[in-house]
């Protein structure tokens, strides 16, 4: 098999039978990823993720100090997001999505706690799709302990959808 280089100008030969197993140990190396990103169990002491909106994270991050923000065999860590309110009412939906991503694209993330409101249907629907609760609360130190007792209960097996079920039964 003869490839063109372009930078060099030359035809480069390769071994039909290397680039098979080229092509080979990189299906391999994916799959291996891919099936440890599907693993069932979370380690015991590893941290979990809570995201919060902006109104409540300082009391949210308060509550969890008090329970020395650990929770059954996890510690949780709350990450405070941006906020979606505009000045005058009404939700920044680029915003909104935004926040709602951020969660969705971290592994360790758990549940998030935001106040109910008009932008919460949106948020909703990108949350589901990752399996993460949106847990809505007026005060910050009631949806945390809400969200403390959901890890509290889960096993090591699985922490995001033992939480889930703990906060939103079917």
């Amino acid at each position: 098999m003869t490839l063109h280089s372009r930078t060099a100008g030359r035809f480069v030969q390769g071994h039909p039978r290397g680039l098979r197993r080229g092509a080979l140990v990189l299906i391999l190396a994916g799959l291996g990823v891919g099936v440890a990103a599907c693993g069932g169990g979370d380690a015991s002491g590893a941290t979990v993720t809570v995201y919060v909106a902006a109104p409540l994270c300082a009391a949210a991050k308060a509550d969890l100090a008090s329970h020395g923000a650990t929770a059954g065999h996890f510690k949780v860590a709350a990450r405070c997001l941006a906020p979606s309110e505009r000045p005058g009412g009404g939700v920044d939906l680029a915003t909104n999505g935004s926040n709602s991503r951020r969660a969705t694209e971290d592994t360790s993330a758990v549940a998030t706690l935001e106040p109910a409101g008009p932008g919460n249907k949106f948020a909703r629907a990108i949350l589901e799709s990752a399996g993460i609760p949106l847990v809505t609360s007026p005060s910050g130190k009631t949806g945390m302990t809400r969200i403390v007792k959901a890890v509290e209960s889960a096993g090591t097996s699985n922490v995001r959808e033992s939480v889930l079920e703990a906060l939103e039964p079917s």
